[in-house]
């Protein structure tokens, strides 16, 4: 199991876009510390979660976030929260199926 999520910071008004295969508020704890120094999340230590999207595997995860990363959009982060039919969808064209 793994989780593509989404969180957001109130002192930046920004958003960060990650992967996890491990324990989501471990990773958010991570983030929020000094773990991260030399990375984008180290802008802020108030991040919260925003959106998680359960994945069914680790592939899928790693697809849904590189095609949020590569969206670029405020607003498009945005809708994923409120209709969540696009997240279904997110994750249905990723879905892992047998050749």
């Amino acid at each position: 199991m793994a989780n593509t999520y989404i969180l957001h910071s109130k002192s930046t008004d920004k958003y960060y876009i990650g992967m996890t295969q491990d324990s989501l508020k471990a990773r958010i704890d991570k983030h929020n510390s000094d773990f991260y120094s030399k990375k984008y999340s180290s802008i802020a230590s108030d991040w919260e979660l925003f959106l998680n999207i359960k994945c069914t595997s680790v592939q899928q995860a790693i697809s849904i976030e590189k095609h949020i990363k590569k969206m670029k959009s405020r607003k498009y982060i945005e809708n994923l929260k409120s209709y969540s039919e696009m997240v279904e969808r997110l994750k249905y064209r990723f879905e892992y199926r047998a050749p």
